[in-house]
């Protein structure tokens, strides 16, 4: 299978969740956006930035190759749930539970050698949800509302500590590079947002050649973001 076959569609950070009939609102977990291929009896795992994670989350690796389907290529977050079923940012990053991570599957990008990119999310959804109907322990579909009630599910997510809400046009194709079809909203309050603070605050203390450094690994950084 080569390399990286099919590259992320990376969310525009809005700034007002869309309440009309054509959007799907999903959680925002905090976590790894990760693709998965498998092709056969091979399965490779690629972060949003290329690298190739296939040895580090081997419960996703195996959720995989469970799958009657041989060939097939999903989009989701690769996530650690803590206790309370939420996902546990920094647990993930401490790399002590690898071999617990799961992952949150909220887009098919092909199935059995054809590519489905350019079909509607809507068509898309629908063709994640058959392909994992069985529900293997590693993946999991990701779910999603619609419509309306888009503002009231932010609301709701920042009210239990969520993340936030990454909303999509039902209607829209699958993109490479940052999309305009798919808007995130995030929690003001989540430690997400309280992570990029430090990181900017401590690049603006820095001298211009350490500031550098900051930036080379805040793009460097595997994030779902």
């Amino acid at each position: 299978m080569p390399r990286r076959l099919f590259e992320p569609c990376i969310p525009t950070r809005g700034t007002k969740v869309p309440a009309g009939k054509e959007w799907i609102h999903e959680i925002k977990h905090d976590g790894y956006r990760v693709i998965v291929q498998r092709e056969g009896k091979r399965v490779r795992l690629f972060t949003r930035n290329g690298h190739d994670w296939t040895d580090r989350y081997p419960l996703i690796v195996e959720a995989a190759l469970k799958n009657r389907a041989s060939s097939f290529v999903i989009d989701g977050e690769a996530v650690l749930l803590g206790v309370d079923g939420v996902s546990d940012f920094d647990g993930l990053h401490s790399r002590l539970h690898d071999d617990e991570v799961q992952l949150y599957a909220f887009d098919c990008l092909a199935l059995d050698g054809d590519d489905l990119r350019k079909l509607p999310l809507s068509v898309r959804k629908t063709n994640l949800a058959r392909l994992l109907a069985r529900r293997p322990d590693g993946i999991f579909v990701a779910q999603f509302e619609q419509g309306e009630i888009g503002p009231d599910l932010f609301r709701k997510a920042c009210e239990f500590g969520l993340e936030g809400l990454v909303s999509k046009h039902r209607d829209r194709a699958y993109r490479a590079g940052t999309s305009p079809n798919w808007l995130k909203m995030k929690n003001p309050t989540h430690p997400a947002m309280q992570r990029v603070k430090e990181a900017l605050d401590a690049k603006a203390r820095l001298k211009p050649s350490a500031r550098r450094v900051i930036e080379l690994g805040l793009k460097a950084k595997e994030s779902p973001k």
